[in-house]
């Protein structure tokens, strides 16, 4: 009789069988596929022989944000990120760093001195020298690519710099620093910027433009890593193309950092609940998200040339960001396994081709 895999065994006990072909075994010829976890998800238990069975890359989702992993001057929080990273060696899966800079979840300390004044551009430079260093260093040969800077291009607007922090006290080249001192920090890790919102046409045209300007001025920068934080209503297949392109044409890597497609209209900013918001799942949603993911992953596989890896923003419906945002308490739905871990028709629509 042949030995059941760990896997299935636990499949069973909950009422599913696993598909016999896991999303990196249908993408082996074009590119990884990745995962975003949390400490909770590698430990024993279904959550991690799905990502096992699954996916050959992963991100933590938030135990390398600077305010998770640094929320003292003097003190760093390793243990989250360690568990991450141990699994992922264990297991022989690539892992994606997440994130070095980034103007949310930073923690207070690091823009003030002890009487709570702001500090000067000379010391916030050191505090995010010293960061990058320290954690960049702990996981040198373990982590393959940094998302170093996160979202430094606003929203709307003709500027190229969202006025954070870290802009107002560094300057723009804030973001130069920060992509050398992770390369000073391990060489061999390829390093990325990633944005959201970049199938909008001005917001795309601002972070090319920040792209160019990086690379003309010779600044270690391997890649743009795409968000992708999208809905069942965008973004089109030409959006989606141009994007590609016009990344690819500065010769960076792109990757697909943060795939969920939302079965809700998109919104970027938080808003209050009201009435007539409602947590479903109808059988019209599934129909259009396994079409809409259908679309996505056929631009994918046409540019695989130029698509280096493409990773979902959680592993299963049962937790998303998207649960809390833009909506607080509006359940969502935006990956390719439900609530039970079992695979949805958006997940046959990404495999059958």
């Amino acid at each position: 009789m042949r030995k059941l895999s760990s896997y299935v065994l636990i499949a069973l006990s909950v009422g599913f069988v696993a598909p016999e072909k896991g999303l990196k075994d249908y993408y082996k010829n074009y590119f990884p596929i990745g995962v975003a976890v949390n400490p909770r998800m590698v430990q024993p238990g279904p959550d991690a022989e799905l990502i096992k069975a699954q996916f050959n890359s992963m991100t933590p989702e938030n135990a390398m944000k600077m305010g998770p992993i640094h929320p003292e001057e003097n003190r760093y929080n390793w243990k989250d990120a360690d568990a991450i990273a141990d699994f992922a060696q264990q297991n022989s899966i690539k892992l994606r760093g997440h994130t070095l800079c980034w103007h949310n979840q930073t923690p207070r300390w690091f823009f003030t001195d002890s009487t709570g004044k702001t500090v000067s551009r000379e010391v916030l430079l050191a505090r995010l020298k010293r960061h990058i260093t320290d954690v960049v260093g702990r996981y040198k040969g373990k982590i393959y690519a940094w998302d170093v800077v996160n979202e430094a291009v606003p929203d709307t607007g003709k500027t190229l710099y969202r006025k954070s922090k870290f802009y107002e006290i560094i300057g723009e080249d804030y973001i130069e620093k920060a992509f050398q001192y992770a390369h000073e920090a391990d060489p061999a890790a390829q390093l990325f910027y990633n944005d959201y919102n970049t199938e909008n046409a001005s917001k795309r045209d601002r972070i090319y433009q920040l792209l160019k300007k990086l690379k003309d001025k010779g600044v270690p920068i391997d890649g743009v890593g795409l968000q992708a934080h999208w809905s069942i209503y965008e973004p089109t297949a030409q959006e989606l193309e141009e994007s590609i392109t016009k990344f690819a044409s500065l010769g960076l890597k792109i990757q697909f950092t943060e795939v969920d497609v939302s079965v809700y209209p998109k919104e970027h900013e938080r808003r209050a609940r009201k009435d007539t918001d409602k947590s479903e799942f109808t059988p019209e949603m599934n129909d259009k998200q396994a079409a809409h993911y259908k679309m996505l992953f056929g631009v994918f596989r046409k540019h695989r040339d130029k698509i280096t890896g493409v990773t979902f923003w959680n592993l299963t419906d049962k937790y998303s960001w998207l649960d809390n945002f833009p909506v607080p308490g509006r359940k969502d739905y935006p990956l390719l396994f439900d609530q039970n871990g079992q695979p949805k028709k958006a997940f046959q629509s990404v495999v059958n081709f």
